[in-house]
């Protein structure tokens, strides 16, 4: 994930519990196998607390998993266990491996934390250039529908025991959703400890999104109604593009 997740990744794993992350990882690897790819080795880019890593380690792939925040890392370490899985500190656009990989997977609406259009195009450019030539740059995003229809201006609480969220959002121009989070975690003493966290996400447009590609060397092969394998809708909140470098 971006930047900014340091209170957010005691508590992230917990948070996204509606996610079905063998479900997320099996439909990655349909994808890929789909469009011509191998389970080769993979860059799972923005990898967060590890949770697709492990998955697709186990599905036979050699996983590199690089994400920005220390904290998210450590626990992505603790739950990889034995695995040989590498995992990196680094930013999305400053990337850099020590060679070619087959294939880049970046899930969970990851590059949607570049609110910069050079910032995300940088990150992009990165990606394909440590893809071998045909292999696949799969990435799931939020869309404008998304943004403006579901997060906007609205709030969300979650309850989990002994942990509470209240989840904040800011519609601002240009796709931007500003996200801010209080966090109440109850300690052993009973008491709770509150804790902030600050972010903004930002929706492009499909057309930036494929000459963005088209810049970093890559055609698109197919856009996909996520988590499925039709075509986007008009109310679509998130799509996965599959891309191939050329």
């Amino acid at each position: 994930m971006a930047e900014g997740y340091g209170a957010f990744a005691d508590f992230y794993d917990r948070l996204t519990e509606n996610i079905s992350y063998p479900d997320r990882a099996a439909y990655y690897d349909r994808i890929c196998q789909k469009h011509g790819g191998k389970r080769g080795l993979l860059l799972d880019l923005a990898c967060g607390t590890g949770q697709l890593s492990v998955l697709w380690q186990d599905m036979g792939y050699e996983v590199i998993g690089v994400d920005a925040s220390p904290e998210m890392l450590a626990k992505a370490v603790q739950r990889k266990g034995d695995r040989d899985i590498l995992f990196l500190c680094q930013s999305m656009e400053e990337l850099d491996l020590y060679g070619t990989v087959s294939a880049v997977f970046c899930a969970q609406d990851s590059l949607n934390h570049l609110t910069e259009p050079d910032a995300l195009q940088r990150a992009l450019t990165r990606a394909a250039l440590f893809l071998e030539p045909g292999g696949l740059f799969l990435f799931d995003v939020n869309t404008l529908y998304k943004h403006k229809e579901v997060l906007g201006n609205k709030t969300f609480v979650y309850d989990c025991d002994d942990l509470y969220c209240v989840w904040q959002n800011e519609l601002l121009p240009d796709g931007l959703v500003q996200i801010d989070l209080d966090l109440f975690s109850r300690g052993e003493d009973g008491l709770y400890l509150r804790q902030e966290e600050s972010f903004c996400e930002r929706a492009y447009p499909d057309a930036v999104w494929r000459e963005m590609l088209r810049k970093a060397g890559c055609t698109v092969e197919a856009v996909y109604h996520a988590d499925t394998e039709t075509p986007p809708r008009p109310d679509s909140e998130r799509v996965l593009y599959a891309a191939k470098r050329k």
